[in-house]
């Protein structure tokens, strides 16, 4: 495997959600969608991928879904945090998670 260069590197940012138990399939696919539309509204975000938990090991802790952005500097997710589009996410989420885990690192 090849090394990365520094220009290489990518700021990864991670969001996990579990959802409360007497939130509906409907809400939570509209913070689906709402998610997912976020990167034709932020041009900070370089990459984006989502999926839904699949794992056999059970140590999930109630964590469901995984959002996935890439951006290339500090500044860029900095500038994604504040966002008008990332804030009226956060109201379509309202109080339907239980749990939310979010990761930021720097690729090795």
């Amino acid at each position: 495997m090849a090394q990365q260069t520094q220009t290489e590197k990518v700021l990864r940012h991670v969001v996990l959600f579990g959802f409360k138990p007497d939130v509906t399939p409907a809400q939570i696919e509209e913070v689906e969608t709402a998610f997912s539309q976020l990167p034709a509204q932020i041009e900070e975000i370089k990459a984006y991928e989502w999926g839904t938990d699949c794992s056999p090991e059970g140590l999930q802790q109630g964590l469901t879904h995984c959002f996935f952005l890439t951006f290339h500097s500090d500044a860029d997710r900095d500038a994604y945090l504040i966002h008008p589009a990332h804030k009226a996410f956060g109201q379509v989420l309202g109080d339907k998670a239980s749990a939310v885990t979010v990761v930021d690192y720097w690729t090795k």
